[in-house]
């Protein structure tokens, strides 16, 4: 199988220069041998989410971009230079997760029993036609399975399954989730159904509506209708979700939220004088749809919490024997609960045309892209 395998790989890098702009470049690169415990993978299929276009763009305005040499690049604002300042001149490798077969495997049984197999992983650098990686880090696919089945199979199953296990251990029984049209979403409308667990899905427009209905979910509220925090404090009230996982980020919504959680507390218990109910109240942001600041306006007691959420910290959380039964939940339920659909599939070279930077930044609900590496 390594007789094939070339000595050199492309590889895209997102680069912060040191005259203020953001650069996407497609470099080749040596194809690392594999240490013992190591693999090589042949990259077939890596999707682009929204945690990696955070790292790819950045703040550049990506209607901005111009076509280089094997490169894209566009200013950043100078009044954002600030936000970037630690990444001047340095070269991040982007993709945060992939699919593809093993092609050489280091002299570690581990790493040998991957040897020919396809295998998904997330570790960062899988825009790329080959990756090498511990051995450890690889999920195996199941059985008739391909690496374009495979390559969504951990940023946004994990995360699915992070937040029912964040409420479950932080004592909440039901959640809330906004931007839950998205392919995140649709995974855990899907998961808290087989589990049982009342879920809010905030959209933003009658499709969307229409899209989780036909899914099975029962509590879908349109932040576009104007009857938006009735519905919202209603559907609350019903499920006791006092634990929100916000995608949008910055605006009104979370703050929204908030209100609605103790209009809908307050409906069952007295308010503690000025300091409105004793419900605790919880709103994690793991994502930045919006990137204006986050407004609260005051008016949810004084028993509440914003904080953000990463996938990384809660696996830290509960530690390498859950992350492991996780992975292996994610794995069984590959072509079912968790899922990808994607509307576009693109090469490592059309990722950096600027048209193509443009479309696939606008992160449409359902608008998921897929880049080939070896196409």
């Amino acid at each position: 199988m390594s007789d094939t395998i070339p000595t050199t790989a492309k590889q895209l890098f997102s680069t912060v220069t040191e005259d203020g702009r953001l650069e996407l470049a497609m470099r080749t690169v040596p194809v690392a041998e594999p240490g013992d415990d190591e693999v090589l993978i042949r990259v077939d299929a890596a999707p682009i989410n929204p945690s990696d276009l955070g790292v790819m763009l950045t703040v550049a305005d990506s209607n901005a971009f111009e076509a280089g040499e094997n490169s894209a690049s566009a200013a950043i604002p100078e009044a954002m230079l600030r936000h970037v300042a630690s990444r001047k001149g340095v070269s991040i490798p982007i993709g945060n997760e992939g699919a593809g077969l093993v092609v050489k495997a280091g002299s570690a049984p581990a790493a040998q029993a991957l040897l020919g197999k396809t295998v998904a992983l997330a570790g960062g650098g899988m825009y790329a036609t080959y990756r090498t990686a511990k051995a450890s880090a690889c999920m195996v696919v199941p059985e008739g399975t391909s690496a374009e089945e495979g390559a969504s199979s951990f940023v946004n199953p994990l995360t699915a399954l992070a937040m029912v296990g964040t409420m479950r251990l932080d004592g909440f029984k039901a959640l809330i989730h906004t931007a839950a049209a998205s392919n995140l979403g649709q995974m855990l409308v899907k998961l808290c159904l087989a589990e049982g667990i009342d879920l809010i899905n905030i959209v933003r427009s009658q499709e969307q509506v229409d899209l989780l209905k036909g899914l099975g979910a029962k509590y879908v509220v349109d932040s576009s209708q104007p009857d938006f925090m009735k519905s919202l404090t209603e559907a609350i009230g019903e499920t006791q979700a006092f634990l929100a996982f916000d995608a949008i980020g910055g605006g009104r919504l979370a703050g929204q939220i908030l209100t609605a959680m103790e209009a809908a507390a307050l409906k069952t218990q007295k308010a503690n004088g000025p300091y409105g109910s004793t419900q605790h109240k919880q709103v994690y942001l793991y994502g930045g749809l919006n990137t204006a600041p986050t407004e609260l306006s005051r008016g949810f007691g004084m028993s509440w919490s914003i904080g953000g959420f990463l996938l990384t910290y809660f696996l830290q959380r509960v530690g390498q024997e859950e992350t492991a039964k996780l992975r292996a939940k994610v794995g069984a339920e590959l072509k079912t609960t968790f899922a990808s659909a994607y509307t576009s599939r693109i090469t490592l070279e059309q990722a950096i045309e600027p048209a193509m930077i443009a479309a696939y930044n606008r992160r449409a609900t359902g608008a998921k892209y897929l880049i080939m590496p070896q196409a």
